[in-house]
């Protein structure tokens, strides 16, 4: 198949890919097509900005679509798209159908200045070293061709992407599964601009939906909620002690966004995840006539979200769910995945469902009102991520534990965002922990649930069983050769410093624990299978720990 002679410059505004084009247009004997000039045309001469603040991001993206399809069908044509057109799935499939694309890259500050002399004078309203960021994840995923630009002029660009294109266009076009390769967008997309303030687009089979991390986020939830489900009734699932304190909150900013609001109550404590407490809302939901339209929010910590979500996803085949977690545990694990469930015949979480939730609102000042203990909790899922995913992440940690601890608000917002995208990521790539990549999540859980058993869900918090684990499994990995003797010692630190255990609590019964442990999910014909730790962001799964290491590693733990 021969090379369409069709190119579409993609990259943030800034980039140069107007003058590019047309330098590059006039150099193959091509024109060059700018899509902001023709959506100026076609909406009676406004600007994007101006066609953004007044229809919105969605019209917007749809005129632009239109063009973008449009243009896919010309030949001997340079596009230059506006900085935002990947975003939208039948912009991006008409780039990479009609030819060729390339990414002009750029620092943040070269585009900041190169937009300060944009000859046009078109406002940028989406313009921040954020965006950017987010930006170029997509911009690398669609791109045949990359071009860094930050010392070369538009005619220099534009000489270096026609030697390519004579040299090796026609076997980029060609190369097979390309078409799928770059319409394969990231796990985690970056923040689309009808979802302002949120920090991911997480993407699953069963749909995509975004998280919100912010300060101060539950004053904003109606307008949230309204953007994810469209409901003009919401029904908050609370605790008694997060209703109180945070009720007002979020049920005024529901009203003020022209949702219709009640709340009902929950008893604090993971047994009020009961068949019981699910009988009565349904009789709930039923008294106040709750249709299949109106919406869900979870309020609360790990229990609310579990319980919220599988009312939602059972009450009429399913309602829309909107997570607004307030524990640090339920923001960095509980609310990110979809996972639902209650309890029953004494079994925790035996009842459940994989269901996904149109949103999730994390207000982090919530977090100023949770007792000690269940802070200090969620860093043991925080801490987990680190080590089986981010590097600079540990690093983070290991210098600021302390303002982390005190809630400071930039950093605690930064920390709790980026544990979000790293859940999001392994979700996105394996929703229903079907042994794909989310079993990397499991460190630490291994025996950090067995732990959790033996003591009769009393003894320990999940986020405290799931450092002893991590310490069981750091030991273990250390005994087979697996994990390096310093990366044990540099975990045990910084959990210790968090204020986290290091093994399980005085008087767990060694037998409970291992009868425990072999009733785990994660035994698969028999053996156990083992998340451990090569390096930090370096997790493997093994099925051939012997049973004598884990035993022996369990008996120092245990031991006085």
């Amino acid at each position: 198949m021969s090379t369409p002679e069709h190119i579409t410059l993609i990259g943030f505004s800034g980039t140069g890919k107007t003058e590019v084009a047309k330098r590059l247009a006039a150099l193959l004997g091509w024109e060059a097509i700018d899509s902001d000039d023709l959506i100026e045309q076609r909406s009676g001469g406004r600007t994007p900005a101006e066609v953004i603040a007044e229809e919105g991001e969605f019209r917007f993206r749809a005129i632009e679509a239109v063009i973008l399809s449009e243009l896919a069908s010309r030949q001997r044509l340079v596009v230059a798209c506006g900085g935002g057109a990947p975003v939208n799935e039948t912009s991006r499939r008409s780039m990479v159908e009609a030819g060729l694309a390339v990414w002009l890259d750029a620092h943040f500050e070269e585009t900041e200045a190169r937009d300060g002399n944009d000859s046009k004078g078109r406002e940028r309203p989406l313009r921040s070293p954020r965006i950017f960021d987010q930006r170029a994840a997509l911009y690398r995923t669609t791109a045949d061709y990359t071009v860094l630009t930050d010392t070369l002029t538009p005619e220099d660009v534009a000489k270096v992407i026609l030697a390519w294109y004579r040299l090796v266009g026609e076997g980029a076009y060609n190369r097979p599964g390309r078409i799928e390769q770059l319409l394969r967008v990231p796990s985690v997309m970056p923040a689309a601009l009808d979802t302002p303030h949120a920090t991911a687009i997480i993407r699953t089979a069963s749909g995509d939906y975004p998280a919100y991390v912010d300060w101060g986020g539950l004053e904003r939830l109606g307008e949230y909620v309204k953007r994810a489900t469209g409901a003009r009734r919401a029904f908050v699932i609370s605790d008694d002690n997060v209703l109180g304190i945070w009720g007002e909150t979020a049920l005024s900013s529901l009203r003020e966004a022209g949702i219709d609001a009640a709340s009902l109550a929950l008893e604090p404590g993971d047994g009020s995840k009961s068949i019981e407490n699910a009988g009565r809302a349904y009789d709930w939901l039923a008294s106040l006539r709750a249709e299949r339209r109106d919406a869900i929010v979870a309020l609360g910590g790990g229990m609310v979200d579990d319980f919220a979500g599988f009312i939602a996803g059972t009450y009429m085949r399913g309602m829309p769910v909107v997570q607004a977690p307030t524990s640090l545990l339920a923001m960095v694990d509980a609310s990110i995945g979809g996972k639902t469930a209650i309890n029953h015949v004494g079994v925790k979480n035996i009842v459940g469902l994989f269901y996904q939730p149109r949103a999730v609102v994390a207000d982090v000042a919530t977090l100023k009102t949770l007792p000690r203990r269940a802070l200090v909790e969620g860093l043991g899922e925080v801490i987990k991520h680190a080590l089986i995913r981010d590097p600079e992440l540990l690093e983070l940690l290991e210098v600021r534990l302390d303002d982390l601890l005190a809630l400071e608000p930039e950093l605690t917002t930064q920390v709790i965002a980026r544990n979000v995208q790293i859940k999001g990521e392994v979700v996105s790539e394996d929703e229903r922990e079907t042994g794909g990549v989310r079993e990397i999540l499991n460190y630490g859980h291994t025996l950090g649930h067995a732990f959790e058993a033996a003591g009769g869900y009393e003894s320990l918090l999940h986020g405290e069983a799931v450092a002893a684990g991590m310490m069981a499994a750091a030991e273990i990995g250390r005994r087979v050769g697996v994990t390096p003797p310093e990366l044990v010692e540099r975990q045990r630190k910084l959990i210790e410093r968090a204020g986290l255990p290091l093994r399980p609590p005085p008087g767990l019964d060694r037998e409970r624990i291992l009868a425990a442990l072999s009733l785990d999910k994660k035994v698969v014909a028999g053996g156990q299978r083992w998340v451990l730790l090569e390096g930090v962001g370096r997790p493997v799964v093994r099925a051939d720990v012997p049973s004598s290491v884990v035993e022996a590693v369990l008996d120092d733990l245990l031991s006085p």
